[in-house]
């Protein structure tokens, strides 16, 4: 059973010299406009402070009464256009952004494991493309590494599947850039490793079937049940 979707980087001999892939400043302030009307105003951005082939930063858009929750969006992802299999070109993915939602209590300023792993992952699957000459999109899963260990000591949870995004309405998202066309959103959502084992066994959909309407929302909850752990059998 294949558990583990094992990426081998691209060889980069002459890493200074590798090509950058970013967004115009047009590309961006359309983008920037588009998450504000989206998601909410937001004043904070983790801006990356080395970047060696995209420039990754996250947008931060705060809790607030109506949408009780943090909402992280990558920016800069978009700009690499990634490797999609040809028969599907016609569905424009090459281009994709990422979207993050945690509770209103997540310190997302620290910098402990339990607090940092959403973001860290958040970013490492931005990257995961570039880096690896592969493609993201819906229903993919990317685990932790070939054990599926446990992101930190606070959670099960080892593998994260992408889901389409949708915004504060929970409607899809739909951004044509000028210079790069059509950026897909994907939500990151988190799995145990039986859900994973069963992902893989069948899909995502029949996966998503199993789950209660309160564990499909976005908002990332630690403590939610494990939906494909089998229980001891009593003697």
């Amino acid at each position: 059973m294949k558990i583990f979707e094992k990426f081998k980087k691209k060889e980069n001999p002459a890493s200074s010299m590798s090509p950058m892939y970013l967004y115009t400043e047009e590309d961006l302030d359309q983008y920037e406009k588009y998450i504000a009307e989206n998601f909410g105003e937001y004043k904070e951005v983790f801006h990356e402070i080395v970047s060696p082939d995209i420039h990754l930063d996250v947008i931060i858009v705060p809790p607030t009464e109506e949408n009780p929750y943090y909402k992280l969006i990558t920016m800069g992802m978009g700009a690499y256009q990634m490797n999609v299999p040809d028969n599907l070109k016609q569905y424009e993915l090459e281009h994709a952004e990422l979207i993050l939602y945690l509770p209103p209590d997540w310190d997302i300023k620290s910098s402990k494991e339990q607090d940092y792993w959403p973001i860290r992952y958040l970013k490492v699957l931005a990257r995961l493309p570039l880096q690896c000459d592969t493609w993201l999109g819906f229903g993919h899963t990317v685990s932790s590494d070939e054990n599926n260990t446990p992101y930190a000591d606070n959670t099960g949870f080892c593998s994260m599947m992408l889901l389409s995004g949708v915004n504060n309405q929970y409607q899809r998202l739909d951004l044509r850039l000028k210079d790069k066309g059509k950026i897909n959103f994907y939500q990151l959502f988190p799995l145990y490793r039986e859900e994973l084992e069963y992902k893989f066994d069948h899909d995502a959909e029949t996966l998503l079937d199993l789950f209660d309407d309160d564990d499909i929302m976005p908002v990332i909850n630690i403590n939610r049940k494990n939906y494909c752990k089998v229980s001891p059998q009593n003697d």
